[in-house]
């Protein structure tokens, strides 16, 4: 007698393991903790960076400025800066352009 052969399902597992890889390979690369978002999390977080740093720049100089100005230590040509220019006043010497 010979070998009786019947429609079987053995393509079905190959199938299933080929989707399944499939899918999380595509997840891999495609998804939240993909390879594309992590290069634009990248990009946006030295962004962020070089924003913090200009920021931390502004602030140290805007110290600087506030303790030159306090009674600690008072810098006069600053004072005369901030004082004509709040008034409006200018030397009779000094030529002014605006």
């Amino acid at each position: 007698m010979g070998r009786r052969i019947t429609p079987g399902y053995g393509f079905l597992a190959p199938l299933c393991l080929l989707t399944f890889g499939g899918y999380f390979a595509f997840a891999a690369v495609q998804g939240d903790g993909g390879l594309f978002h992590r290069i634009e999390l990248e990009a946006e977080r030295e962004g962020l960076e070089e924003n913090l740093a200009a920021l931390q720049h502004r602030v140290a100089a805007m110290r600087d400025r506030t303790r030159r100005l306090s009674d600690d230590y008072l810098d006069l040509d600053l004072l005369d800066e901030r004082a004509r220019d709040v008034l409006g006043l200018a030397r009779a010497d000094e030529i002014v352009v605006e």
